[in-house]
């Protein structure tokens, strides 16, 4: 690790403490020629898929995507942000543990559409709405019997 004041190449750690719930380590670091001290932040680095879309073309899996349009989908709504930040982390878990390189763009849509069904349903079909085009009132009123039939 370089030290940020003389660029020295040797430092050393200090401290090391797990923070961010454990998804991050924070390093003391002391460089060994000017002795300044400064703090680092280590978070591992996962890869995500890529999402296939419908017309073939391919984009990086882009987290701020997803969480604008649950956040669309719940507008207004009574869920509190943690749920919404904690529905994103599963989903992207759910993704990290398909294996795969790539994944449909069909394929996350259900996966959001199942978080969203647990989390709120009125933002299930607000989403579904969109996702699915519905073109009239009969869609809707399929789709809300769906939710009504299920326990």
């Amino acid at each position: 690790m370089f030290c940020p004041f003389c660029a020295e190449q040797e430092t050393k750690v200090i401290d090391s403490r797990l923070v961010a719930e454990g998804h991050q380590v924070r390093r003391r670091r002391e460089c060994t020629t000017c002795h300044e001290r400064f703090t680092t932040f280590e978070i591992a680095e996962l890869v995500m898929p890529r999402v296939v879309k419908r017309d073939g073309s391919r984009e990086p899996f882009n987290e701020d995507k997803l969480r604008a349009g649950l956040l669309r989908a719940l507008e207004k709504r009574p869920v509190s942000t943690e749920k919404v930040e904690h529905c994103i982390s599963q989903l992207k878990s759910s993704l990290r543990a398909t294996g795969e390189r790539e994944i449909s763009s069909e394929f996350l849509g259900s996966l959001i559409m199942d978080a969203l069904k647990e989390l709120d349903k009125v933002a299930y079909v607000r989403f579904a709405s969109v996702y699915r085009s519905f073109e009239d009132i009969r869609e809707f009123g399929e789709e809300i019997a769906k939710l009504g039939e299920k326990p």
